[in-house]
């Protein structure tokens, strides 16, 4: 067990996740900051969030990660101190920091990680660095160290990774730049085709949000936006099979990558992944229909995660917590 407290920290490009060892619990919030002018901080996470695509010009709301890694170091340091403070209730103590990375990266963009949480202004004691596959593998109650073979998809807001565990590593993984934004703008440019109606990133996400509660009572996504040849404001209904086919090819590039990925696994490991199905997870990953089409077109049975959005948060609990998987982090100092 780790001494004194100890945090697990999952940068998503959408959400941020921690885990605090002390209280035992998951913080997540929205990645984004709201600069005001030059440098004034003017909110963070969801109240930054909440004025996304509604503040004036000079302030300026941004997602400090972009593709799964960090595009904008200092106000990533910002967020992540001010979360921190946050879960210490203002009062940080010299703490244990672990930190998940994706596989498919530079060198130079795992590095940035932990420097991120070097320089926070947190007081890190030590950093170390985890597999956000493995820690995926963790969260989703998968015994990474067994030698069994596991296919893991996580479906993020910018990126899927795709990655096959054995042996408490990697055996493959390929990071591709598709997830809930992509559909978000598949919803977004269908809509302004068929209806000539252009509406927001946020209505768009929520449409996609509600699919599977709209597809259940039988009714369409009520969405309001601008119509393109009056310039005025209006209402729509979009009918659950439209918007279901507006993210279609979307769905189908992450399928298409989970058939490579299986196509260049050893024999061995492809019959535990026939035997054990494919491990679901990630935020955009409940999309309505995407499980039962990836199920559809590999043949596999889909394990959908109970927690897809803290899936990798709950990974880096059992990392502190459990000293028998304290192997899967490491340190990158001095790399």
């Amino acid at each position: 067990m780790t001494s004194g407290n100890a945090y697990g920290i999952d940068l998503g490009t959408s959400n941020i996740k921690i885990y605090s060892l002390s209280d035992d619990k998951i913080l997540v919030e929205k990645n984004m900051i709201a600069i005001e002018g030059k440098n004034n901080l003017f909110a963070y996470g969801d109240s930054a969030y909440e004025m996304y695509e509604k503040a004036p010009s000079n302030i300026h709301i941004s997602f400090p990660l972009a593709n799964g890694v960090i595009a904008d170091i200092n106000n990533m340091k910002q967020l992540v101190h001010f979360f921190v403070n946050d879960l210490s209730r203002s009062n940080i103590k010299p703490s244990d920091y672990y930190i998940t990375v994706p596989t498919d990266v530079t060198e130079v963009e795992k590095r940035a990680f932990y420097d991120l949480v070097k320089e926070a202004d947190v007081k890190a004691k030590n950093v170390s660095v985890v597999e956000k596959a493995i820690a995926d593998g963790l969260g989703l109650d998968v015994d990474v160290k067994n030698s069994v073979g596991v296919l893991v998809v996580d479906i993020g807001y910018d990126t899927t990774e795709i990655s096959i565990l054995s042996l408490g590593g990697i055996v493959k993984s390929r990071l591709i730049k598709t997830g809930g934004y992509k559909f978000d703008e598949a919803i977004k440019a269908a809509v302004r085709k068929q209806y000539n109606l252009v509406i927001g990133q946020k209505t768009a996400e929520g449409v996609k949000n509600s699919l599977r509660d709209l597809e259940k009572a039988g009714e369409g996504a009520i969405v309001y936006g601008r119509d393109l040849v009056t310039g005025l404001p209006v209402e729509r209904e979009l009918p659950t099979r439209f918007v279901c086919e507006s993210m279609a090819e979307q769905f189908r590039i992450i399928i298409d990558n989970i058939k490579v990925i299986l196509e260049l696994t050893p024999p061995e490991l492809a019959a535990d992944i026939y035997k054990h199905g494919i491990y679901l997870t990630g935020g955009a990953s409940q999309t309505s229909h995407l499980a039962s089409l990836i199920s559809k077109s590999t043949g596999l049975d889909v394990n959908e995660s109970q927690n897809p959005i803290t899936s990798v948060a709950i990974g880096l609990s059992k990392v502190i917590k459990d000293s028998n998987y304290k192997s899967v982090a490491y340190s990158i100092e001095g790399k």
